[in-house]
């Protein structure tokens, strides 16, 4: 009797605790036409798809999240811009966040150019898919370690110097150029034509037409300068950035390959850590004034973009279940995916201790707000979003010295 006794009171203590948490309803919620339809697509089109949709979101009555960024304690951060109707976050989120490691190393405020670094990052690509024979993943999405890759190849200019933009447009839209990549991609693998010099030639044709010829020189402070030059002159050093995940699938403390379409080059250059090191590498870095670039999913029911919070329902997985098993069993079904990559700023810590992130966003979700309110332009995390659904960060090397000493070499 003394046995079963213990067992039903352990039963009931984990009963309660498992409901402790005040659940979450789920229910259908009618978007509104998004900011993406109504002033992206209608600038560049002149019209725009009406269609309103009905998708599974939480229902929000009576809850209080702290949408404000006034409550946020944030490192500076540049102007909030549009990534237009292009794939191409992973340049946005991380020039941004290198605009922001510019001014806390040298208190100079630059505004990069994220075409360049997009330019570039397509002449890698067909070499690499010419030298492997066509064996690689073409998209127009990429990671945030691609940016310190391209800086160290190719430098880096201000956005002054080369837009990627003609002067007429509002928004970027890389849909007619993307279409004739990835012709190209296939007509040389169709035909075998495994021509390096050839096929970069074919491409910067292309990238010329659409988004323009880089500079090899420019002009900064009266000086003239090549772009491997400004990225000295800026006080940056590509190779003082390092990349962070958490997954079961490979030993914790070694480095390993993010297993990601968008990792098309197979880079191996992230630092696996465990769980519950990522969660404290990213706020302790925050809180000492380093902001990173973050990529992960965003195609939940908890990542609303309409009151532009991220949550994780209970209907989901309550949070004290959120571990590195329900993480890494997200991603090896596929259920977690590599969607976005963005700019974590700052950070607010709630009444019952809760961490929420303030995250500047180059995504056209975040701007569903009034466009002269504050939360135009970012989303709010709750840490129990980036513990479940964000899978890297990238940030500098000093900000992580205490698990960077853990890997093993």
């Amino acid at each position: 009797m003394t046995q079963i006794f213990k067992t039903l009171t352990l039963a009931l203590a984990f009963s309660v605790s498992a409901t402790a948490q005040q659940k979450d309803k789920a229910i259908f919620v009618t978007e509104p036409v998004s900011y993406y339809q109504h002033t992206i697509v209608k600038s560049l089109t002149g019209t725009y798809d009406s269609t309103l949709q009905k998708k599974l979101k939480i229902d929000y009555k009576n809850k209080n999240f702290p949408t404000d960024p006034a409550l946020y304690n944030t490192i500076w951060y540049s102007a909030k811009i549009s990534q237009g109707n292009t794939g191409t976050c992973w340049s946005f989120s991380t020039s941004s966040f290198m605009e922001s490691e510019i001014k806390r190393l040298t208190n100079k405020e630059v505004n990069l150019s994220e075409m360049y670094t997009v330019y570039w990052e397509y002449i890698e690509r067909i070499k690499y898919f010419v030298k492997h024979k066509g064996k690689m993943h073409l998209g127009e999405g990429s990671e945030t370690n691609a940016i310190a890759k391209i800086m160290e190849l190719y430098g880096a200019v201000p956005y002054r110097a080369y837009t990627g933009k003609k002067e007429e447009q509002d928004f970027y839209n890389h849909e007619p150029m993307f279409e004739e990549i990835n012709d190209l991609f296939e007509s040389i693998k169709q035909k075998q034509d495994w021509d390096e010099e050839k096929a970069v030639l074919q491409l910067k044709n292309i990238l010329n037409q659409h988004i323009g010829v880089p500079p090899t020189k420019i002009e900064v402070d009266h000086k003239k300068m090549t772009p491997k030059e400004y990225v000295h002159y800026i006080g940056l050093n590509p190779k003082d950035y390092v990349n962070f995940m958490s997954l079961m699938e490979i030993p914790y403390y070694q480095k390993g390959l993010y297993n990601v379409p968008d990792n098309w080059w197979r880079s191996k250059d992230y630092n696996n850590i465990p769980l519950d090191d990522f969660m404290a590498l990213i706020k302790t870095a925050i809180e000492q004034g380093y902001s990173m670039s973050i990529g992960g999913d965003v195609s939940e029911p908890g990542f609303d973009k309409i009151t532009q919070t991220a949550t994780i329902p209970t209907f989901d997985i309550p949070s004290e279940y959120i571990d590195e098993g329900a993480r890494q069993l997200r991603f090896s079904n596929g259920s977690t995916t590599d969607d976005h990559a963005m700019h974590l700023v700052g950070y607010h810590i709630t009444k019952d201790g809760t961490t929420w992130f303030l995250i500047k966003d180059s995504g056209s979700g975040s701007r569903n707000a009034d466009s002269t309110s504050n939360a135009f332009g970012f989303y709010f995390m709750h840490e129990d979003y980036i513990k479940l659904k964000m899978m890297t960060i990238t940030l500098h090397k000093d900000a992580a010295k205490e698990y960077l000493a853990k890997i093993k070499k």
